[in-house]
């Protein structure tokens, strides 16, 4: 039994009283300092208060997700399921994580990668496709091996993927990307950006280390998940028909992109494509005001060359309008799937529909000329070729990147919510409301 020592204020120990347990087993005694009985519980009773304390925090600055009409875009699990038995009910799908990174981005790379492993990959095991337009140094390789049980493979990208190509005038290209610096566009300065983003749009899926797989799963440095994933979602995408996965759709900052809705929305008339998804892009969904306008040919536009600015803008006032995001009466309500976490079927970007965007957009020179993001540009390509059906929303998932977040709350599974990052479905900058709208009769 527990109980006070006897002898602690004696004579001997009046000037340093030392408090103790003192337990009897069998005929001998074990004298047991206080401290290290008291000391665990003090500890487990401070993480409870404030275990506690965050989750009041975040309920009172963040709200319950709202309900909205999901019968064309359900979850696929609510709450948790036993993983163990989830992995084992089917074969692991054709699929890959794909991370682009350089060595300098190590530390955000094992950051995302441990994550990543805790709330799913160490149940499933998927393996690792590393791209980087540089070659990877040993160290990089050996320090992400440490960090998950998956195959993981390292590739290069060529110059042909990333970088300016063959039939461009280079310096003229390089001084609009100067001049995007100057007027404070964000990344608009940085090269390697511009060849980031094109590569993403039209050549990642072509990478020959990505030639095998049917599925990707898109992993940034410096991500986070909150909530554990307990079921396979290529698996789930498939067997719901899906073709396109996103966790966080926000808007675009306007100036990287003035030009881009409008070459889509020409292309779209131009190749008559009628899809309901193209109203999720839209400023007013329902209202489509016809124009006298001619409708534009897509496909005309070429590379300018020798007197390049001129001939370009131009070029653009004539065919697209002055204004900065219409066409034929259609607005830009500059929404997007944020494309730093996106998992979709190969399949999406491999014909000759996506191909022939991709070409088409990419003479405009829009890339170089404007800082057109992949994620715009893989969103607006969905609305132009897929179904509103044929798009999921991860609204269970939890995850991070930067300071935008969004939290799966009490629809994802042991979900451990970051009560100082605002939950991006209420954010003025989201694109909660629109999706809602698209998928069934808006919020609930």
């Amino acid at each position: 039994m527990f109980g006070w020592d006897k002898n602690l204020y004696s004579s001997r120990s009046l000037q340093k009283p030392r408090f103790l347990f003192r337990r009897r087993l069998g005929s001998r005694t074990f004298v047991i300092p206080a401290i290290i009985v008291m000391v665990p519980i003090l500890c487990l009773t401070l993480l409870t208060l404030w275990m506690g304390f965050r989750h009041v925090t975040y309920s009172m600055s963040h709200p319950p997700l709202e309900k909205i009409d999901d019968r064309l875009d359900p979850l696929f699990s609510k709450g948790c399921k036993n993983v163990a038995l989830e992995a084992q009910m089917h074969l692991r799908m054709n699929a890959t994580f794909v991370i682009l990174a350089r060595n300098s981005d190590l530390d955000g790379v094992i950051s995302s990668i441990k994550s990543l492993e805790k709330h799913f990959n160490r149940h499933f095991n998927y393996p690792y496709t590393f791209l980087n337009d540089d070659p990877f140094d040993q160290k990089f390789m050996d320090t992400v091996r440490k960090y998950t049980a998956a195959d993981i493979e390292f590739g290069e990208i060529g110059k042909d993927m990333f970088g300016f190509p063959d039939n461009i005038e280079v310096p003229m290209y390089q001084e609009a990307i100067a001049d995007q610096g100057d007027r404070g566009i964000m990344y608009g300065d940085a090269e390697s950006y511009h060849h980031m983003c094109r590569f993403f749009s039209g050549f990642f899926y072509k990478h020959p280390l990505l030639l095998k797989y049917q599925w990707y799963w898109r992993v940034e440095p410096d991500v986070t998940f909150t909530c554990d994933i307990p079921y396979d979602p290529f698996y789930y995408m498939q067997k719901h028909g899906k073709i396109y996965g996103y966790v966080i759709a926000i808007k675009e900052l306007e100036d990287t992109v003035p030009s881009l809705f409008r070459y889509s929305s020409a292309y779209r008339r131009t190749k008559q494509l009628t899809s309901g998804l193209w109203n999720f892009f839209l400023e007013s969904p329902d209202s489509e005001v016809k124009s006298e306008e001619k409708v534009v040919d897509a496909n005309n536009v070429e590379y300018e060359s020798s007197s390049f600015k001129s001939q370009l803008d131009s070029k653009m006032k004539t065919l697209y309008f002055e204004e900065t995001s219409n066409m034929d009466g259609e607005a830009y309500n500059m929404c997007h799937f944020w494309s730093n976490f996106e998992i979709a079927s190969f399949d999406f970007f491999r014909n000759e529909k996506y191909e022939d965007f991709f070409q088409t957009m990419d003479r405009t020179g829009g890339f170089w000329t404007e800082r057109w993001g992949d994620a715009p540009f893989h969103s607006l390509a969905a609305g132009l070729f897929l179904k509103e059906s044929e798009v999921h929303y991860f609204r269970d998932f939890g995850y991070r990147h930067s300071d935008i977040y969004h939290c799966g709350q009490d629809l994802g599974c042991n979900c451990e919510c970051l009560p100082e990052f605002p939950e991006i479905e209420f954010a003025e900058g989201g694109c909660f409301r629109q999706w809602a709208k698209v998928v069934g009769d808006g919020l609930l």
